[in-house]
This record gives structure tokens, C-alpha cells and sequence, in this order.
């Protein structure tokens, strides 16, 4: 298949991009060594950008107004810089896509929310063998290595979630709510 002759256009995702998008966040998966740990469901990707609390935000690279790439992301903050910035989940551009500018004008889009909104930055992670490091240099990005990720899941998650949570804060907790935000039940 030779390349498309001009670069698909960016928008927010809809609710009808979903399946599309479910079909790339498998492909991501399989792409990265890891479809095994791939469970995303159309019904949780539509609950997380379009239910009643949305967290989970997209943008999809459409041609035809297909979705050939998507990028999901959601909010983080900077205590010390006191602004929000935007974390990408994950971008990915379909195989016969790639290189035509797909990948860059999601970021670029996702680099204008930040400015337009005076967040302080755009940051993602990334497999360290994954090619696209040359990409994210040729736009100036950095690697952070003096940052080490974490990740607290599955029987440790669940085991230190048994000794912060009391009654009062399972009876306040509603679906769809962040119950920590200070807000009476």
C-alpha cells in the first residue's frame, strides 16, 4: 500500500471514533509486545471520554473521516509551576499513515490546548526501544532521565488501598466522582 497523498486532519474524538480507537489501542498493544495486557473495551472507552464524568480526553487523525490515529490524554498538575499540563496516554498513527505528518499534528494539536489554555507542558512515556525516540527528538523532546516511573497495581494496590480506606469514605464514594475533592456527600 503506497502512502496517502495528503495528511489527515485532526479533531476531538466522538463517540462513533470509539470502536476505531479500541481497534488501535489493541494494535498499540500488540505493537509493543503486550496484547495479552489489552482489555479495553468500546463500553469503558466511551464511559471514560463521553460518560458523565469524563478524565480521559481525544483526538483522532482522520482521512476520510476515518480514524487513522488518536491520541488519548487527561490532566496532570505541577505543584510547583501551579498549572496544569496534559499527560498523553497514548498516541498512535496506522502503518500506512506514518509519515505523513499524522503523529506530529496530533502533538501539535495537543501543544496547542496547552498553550491556548496556559498549561506549562506536554509529557508522555514511552518504550525505550521504540523507534519513535527519533521523532520525539526532531520536535524537542526530551527523555527525563533523572525521573524514575512507579507503578503501585494489582495485590499491592489492593493491599495498601485495606489500610487507608474507612467506612466513612467507601458510604462516600459515588460512581463517577472523585471523592477526595473536598465536596460533601
Amino acid at each position: 500500500m503506497s502512502l496517502p497523498t495528503t495528511a489527515p486532519t485532526i479533531r476531538p474524538a466522538r463517540p462513533g471514533d470509539v470502536p476505531a480507537i479500541v481497534a488501535m489501542v489493541h494494535e498499540l498493544a500488540d505493537y509493543e509486545q503486550a496484547a495479552d495486557r489489552c482489555g479495553l473495551t468500546p463500553a469503558q472507552l466511551d464511559t471514560a471520554l463521553f460518560g458523565p464524568a469524563p478524565a480521559l480526553f481525544g483526538h483522532v487523525a482522520v482521512d476520510d473521516d476515518q480514524p487513522v490515529g488518536f491520541a488519548l490524554w487527561f490532566l496532570n498538575f505541577s505543584t510547583w509551576a501551579g498549572v496544569h499540563g496534559i499527560y498523553l496516554e497514548d498516541l498512535y498513527v496506522r502503518p500506512a499513515w506514518r509519515g505523513t505528518g499524522a503523529g506530529r499534528a496530533l502533538l501539535a494539536t495537543l501543544a496547542g490546548i496547552c498553550v491556548e489554555r496556559g498549561y506549562r507542558r506536554l509529557e508522555w512515556w514511552m518504550l525505550d526501544w521504540n523507534p519513535a525516540a527519533r521523532f520525539y527528538a526532531s520536535i524537542g523532546a526530551e527523555p527525563m532521565t533523572e525521573w524514575v516511573p512507579y507503578r503501585l497495581d494489582g495485590r499491592a494496590l489492593h493491599g495498601l488501598a485495606a489500610e487507608g480506606v474507612t467506612s466513612a469514605t467507601r458510604l462516600s464514594a459515588r460512581p463517577g466522582r472523585v471523592p477526595d475533592r473536598g465536596d460533601e456527600a
